[in-house]
C-alpha cells in the first residue's frame, strides 16, 4: 500500500507570492521524487502532487520547516484528487481567477546572495538595483495581483538576454524575480542638481565626498527618498534641522554594521535579531557613545537602523564615517515624498544633492519603527518590511473599512479573516496627507479586491478620518476611541471576552464629550463599561497644550491648589509672565475655550512640565519622552494617589513632587517615581476589577505604552500577581493600530444584525 501513488491538491495561503515560493516548491518536489504542478494565483498558491503517501507527507514537511526566510504559511489544506499521470513537476503560469487575494510581499531587504554577486557578477558588477527570489522590492512597486512584472513598475525595462535566461530557469535563484536587473537593462541613478555633471560610474564616491564634507542628501529608496548626513556631524545635523524645520524631533541613524551598532549603542539578542532581520526596521536602542548632539537632542535613545538597499552597504563602502542621519524625506507633517519632480522642487530646498533613479515608486512606504520590551518586538510605526502583511483574526471581516485616527493614522480593509493594514498615512492635518489618504484606500480596494460593505471610524465628529468614512454611503458604525484601542490589543491576541482594559494615551473623544485618555474599562467587543478614569482638568486653550505643556501643569495646580500667586516662584513657571498666569485661571474659571481632559499624556506632560523637563514641546510626546529617557532603575520610590468614586485623583502625587521639588529633589528621581506610581495604581486598579468582575485577562493599550519603562514594569508586576497580560506587538499601541479594533467591533457588531 505505502508504494500505491496517489494525487493531491494542496493550497497554502499566506505570504507565498513575491517571496521565491514557486521555485522553492519545484525544488522540494524534485527533491521528494513528486510530480505534478505548482502555481500562483491571486488566492495563493496552489500544488498538484502526485506520489505515494509517505512521498506527499515528505513534501508538507519539508513546505513547514524549509520555507524561505520572508515567506509565512497562514494555512495548508490537502484534498485528495484524481490521478492524471504527470511525467514531470513543473511550474505553471500565474492566474487570477476570483475576488479572494494571497497575501502581497513587503519589500525585503537586500540578501547576502545578492551582495555576494555585487561583487562577482560580471553583469551586476556593483549594480545597486540587484536583487533575487529571495530580496528586493515587492510591495512599493506592485500595482495589482497576481504579482508578476507586467504589474508592477518594473514593466518599462525589458529584460536583457540574459536576465531573461535566469528569470525563466526554474533552478535559477532569479527565477520570477519581478525585479530582475542588471548593468544592460535595469534602473539607473542619476544626480540631479549638480554643479557639474557626474557619470554613472562615479556617483557614489560623488555623494561620499559630499557627505564627508557636511553636505545634506537627498537619496531616492524602495518606498521613498531619505534625507542623509554624517551623524557625527554637528554642523551638518544642526543645518538638516533648520532646513527640515524640525526643531527638536529626533533623527534616525543609519550604521554600516552590527559591529559599529554594538560599539556606539546597547542591545540585547532580540534588538539585535530585529535590527538584522529582513524587515530592517527601525529600532529604538540606548546611547552608549553620543553621536553629534543634534541626533537625539537630549534623549537617551536613538532610532537605528541597518542598510536594506546595495546602495546603502556600496555608500558606506565609500564613506569615513560609519553612521549617517537617515530620515524621511518630506518637509514637515508631509508625507514622505515619491515623485522626482516634487523632489527635485521641494527636497532641494533641504538637499545639497538629489539622487534619485528611473523607476517609478507606485505605492509609498515611510521607515517601520520598532522597540523591545520584555524580549518582545513591539511595532510603533507599521511600514516598509511589514505592510501589506495582514493580521489574522478569528471573525469574519469580509468587506469592513475601518478610517482609523486622526493622528499616526492608518486605516484597514477586511478580507476572510483577515485584517490589511495600510502603510503608515500620518497625521491628517493637511491636503496633502489627506491626498495620501484617499489614493491610498483606492490603490489598497484594487489591489485586494475589497468591496466597501460596512465602515467604521472613530466616533469624533471633526476627524478627517470619520468625515471621509461618513461619506462613502454605506452603513457605518461610528466607535469610542479608548474602546477601539481596548478591542484591537484582543484582535491582535485572538481574544473574545471581557477584560480589564487600561487605555492611555494623550486623547480621545469620550462618550461625555470631554477628551478621554487615562481609561480603565471592563470591555469586549460589543461593549465597554468605565470603570476608573483620570482625574479631569480643563486644558486652557484647548490644543495649545500640547505645545505649551507648563499650561497643563499649571491647570492641575491650580485645580488642586488654588491661588495661582501661591506656586508662581516655581522654577517651571518663571519665564512666565505672573500676568498671563493670572490670565489662564480666569479663561478656566470663566471655562473658555477649556475642554476637560482625562488624558494620560496630558498628565505625563504636567509632570515633566513641573519638573522643568520640558515646559514647551516642538514635537508630538517630546514631554513625556524627556520626561522617560532620565529614569533611574533603582529607585522604587514612588507618590500617593486616591481612588474617589470612580476618580483617579492626582492630588497628593502632585503636593509630594512639589515637595520634592522644594527639597532639590533630584529630577530623575521624581521622574522615577511618578512612573512608579502609575504602575502601581495599574496594579491596583487591576486587582480591584479583578475581585469584582472575576476577570483575570489584562489589556494594555494607547500611546501611552510606548513608554518603554511603563509597560515593561507593568507587565512583570502584573504577571507576578498571577494576570494573564496582553500588550501590542504586532500593532503599534498608538493610533497608528486603532483601526483594527474598529474592524473588531464592527465585525462583531455585524454578526449580531
Amino acid at each position: 500500500m505505502g508504494d500505491i501513488v496517489i494525487a493531491y491538491r494542496i493550497e497554502i495561503k499566506g505570504l507565498v507570492q513575491g517571496v521565491g515560493f514557486r521555485p522553492f516548491i519545484y525544488r522540494i518536489a524534485l527533491d521528494n521524487n513528486i510530480l505534478g504542478w505548482v502555481e500562483n494565483n491571486n488566492e495563493g498558491v496552489k500544488i498538484h502532487a502526485e506520489g505515494t503517501e509517505s512521498q506527499i507527507e515528505s513534501l508538507i514537511h519539508d513546505i513547514y520547516s524549509k520555507v524561505p526566510v520572508a515567506a509565512s504559511i497562514a494555512s495548508l489544506t490537502k484534498t485528495k484528487i484524481p490521478l492524471e499521470h504527470f511525467k514531470d513537476f513543473n511550474i505553471k503560469k500565474s492566474s487570477s481567477n476570483s475576488q479572494s487575494i494571497t497575501e502581497v510581499s513587503p519589500d525585503i531587504a537586500v540578501c547576502d546572495d545578492c551582495l555576494h554577486d555585487l561583487l562577482t557578477q560580471c553583469h551586476r558588477l556593483g549594480y545597486p538595483f540587484i536583487n533575487c527570489t529571495n530580496c528586493g522590492p515587492r510591495f512599493t512597486i506592485i500595482k495589482d495581483l497576481p504579482y508578476d512584472r507586467h504589474q508592477t513598475t518594473m514593466q518599462p525595462f525589458e529584460m536583457c538576454p540574459v536576465c531573461k535566461g535566469e528569470y525563466e530557469n526554474i533552478l535559477d535563484r532569479r527565477f520570477h524575480a519581478q525585479p530582475i536587473a542588471c548593468t544592460h537593462c535595469g534602473p539607473v541613478y542619476r544626480i540631479e542638481n549638480s554643479e557639474r555633471p557626474v557619470k554613472t560610474g562615479d556617483i557614489l564616491a560623488f555623494i561620499a565626498n559630499e557627505i564627508e564634507n557636511g553636505k545634506i542628501i537627498a537619496l531616492k529608496g524602495f518606498g521613498g527618498y531619505h534625507f542623509i548626513c554624517n551623524a557625527h556631524d554637528e554642523q551638518a545635523v544642526s543645518r538638516l534641522r533648520i532646513r527640515k524645520q524640525r526643531e527638536k524631533k529626533p533623527f534616525a541613524v543609519m550604521c554600516k554594521n552590527m559591529q559599529i551598532v554594538k560599539e556606539q549603542f546597547k542591545l540585547n539578542n532580540k534588538e539585535e535579531e530585529i535590527l538584522d532581520s529582513w524587515r530592517r526596521p527601525i529600532v529604538l536602542l540606548r546611547n552608549k557613545i553620543p553621536m553629534a548632539p543634534s541626533v537625539s537632542m537630549q534623549l537617551n535613545t536613538t532610532g537605528i537602523v541597518l542598510p536594506s538597499m546595495p546602495i546603502h552597504y556600496q555608500l558606506f563602502d565609500n564613506l569615513v564615517t560609519n553612521s549617517i542621519v537617515f530620515t524621511s524625506g518630506n518637509m514637515t507633517d508631509e508625507p514622505v515624498c515619491i515623485t522626482d519632480s516634487i523632489a527635485l522642487d521641494e527636497l532641494s530646498q533641504v538637499a545639497d544633492i538629489v539622487v534619485t533613479y528611473n523607476r517609478e515608486i507606485y505605492n509609498r512606504a515611510d521607515d517601520s519603527v520598532v522597540f523591545v520590551v520584555n524580549e518582545k518586538v513591539r511595532v510603533m510605526r507599521r511600514s516598509k518590511g511589514y505592510v501589506p502583511s495582514p493580521v489574522l483574526t478569528s471573525f469574519t471581516t469580509e468587506g469592513i473599512f475601518a478610517a482609523g485616527a486622526e493622528l499616526t493614522n492608518t486605516f484597514a480593509l477586511g478580507k476572510g479573516s483577515q485584517v490589511i493594514f495600510s502603510q503608515h498615512i500620518g497625521d491628517l492635518k493637511n491636503a496633502e496627507t489627506m491626498e495620501f489618504y484617499e489614493e491610498s484606500v483606492d490603490r489598497f480596494s484594487k489591489l485586494f479586491r475589497f468591496e466597501n460593505q460596512f465602515v467604521a471610524c472613530d466616533s469624533h465628529p471633526d476627524y478627517l478620518s470619520s468625515n471621509f468614512a461618513r461619506s462613502l454611503g454605506v452603513p457605518t458604525i461610528e466607535i469610542q476611541h479608548h474602546h477601539a484601542h481596548i478591542a484591537s490589543c484582543m484582535a491582535e491576541h485572538g481574544l473574545n471576552e471581557k477584560v480589564i482594559g487600561f487605555a492611555f494615551d494623550g486623547t480621545g473623544f469620550g462618550d461625555d464629550g470631554t477628551i478621554w485618555g487615562g481609561e480603565v474599562f471592563i470591555a469586549d467587543f460589543q461593549e465597554y463599561d468605565r470603570k476608573f478614569h483620570f482625574d479631569p482638568v480643563p486644558l486652557p486653550g484647548g490644543d495649545q497644550v500640547t505645545k505649551y505643556p507648563w499650561r497643563t501643569a499649571l491647570s492641575y495646580l491650580y485645580k488642586y491648589f488654588g491661588e495661582p500667586l501661591l506656586y508662581s516662584g516655581l522654577p517651571f513657571l518663571e519665564k512666565v509672565e505672573k500676568q498671563e498666569i493670572l490670565l489662564l485661571t480666569q479663561i478656566i474659571d470663566a471655562k473658555i475655550n477649556c475642554p476637560l481632559s482625562s488624558g494620560a499624556g496630558r498628565l505625563f506632560d504636567a509632570v515633566a512640565a513641573i519638573t522643568g523637563i520640558c515646559t514647551q514641546a516642538s514635537y508630538h510626546a517630546e514631554a513625556p519622552m524627556l520626561l522617560e529617557s532620565i529614569i533611574v532603575s533603582d529607585c522604587k520610590g514612588k507618590y500617593l494617589y486616591q481612588i474617589e468614586d470612580k476618580t483617579i485623583v492626582f492630588y497628593k502625587m502632585f503636593h509630594q513632587i512639589l515637595s520634592d521639588i522644594q527639597n532639590k529633589t533630584e529630577i530623575s528621581l521624581i521622574s522615577t517615581k511618578f512612573h512608579n506610581t502609575i504602575v502601581a495604581m495599574i496594579l491596583d486598579l487591576a486587582k480591584r476589577l479583578r475581585e469584582e468582575n472575576n476577570i483575570n485577562k489584562v489589556v494594555l493599550s494607547g500611546g501611552t505604552f510606548q513608554n518603554k519603562y511603563l509597560l515593561g514594569l507593568s507587565e512583570q508586576l502584573l504577571k507576578r500577581e498571577g494576570f494573564e497580560v496582553y500588550s501590542h506587538e504586532k500593532v503599534p499601541s498608538n493610533d497608528g493600530g486603532i483601526a483594527l479594533g474598529q474592524l473588531a467591533i464592527a465585525a462583531s457588531y455585524r454578526s449580531r444584525l
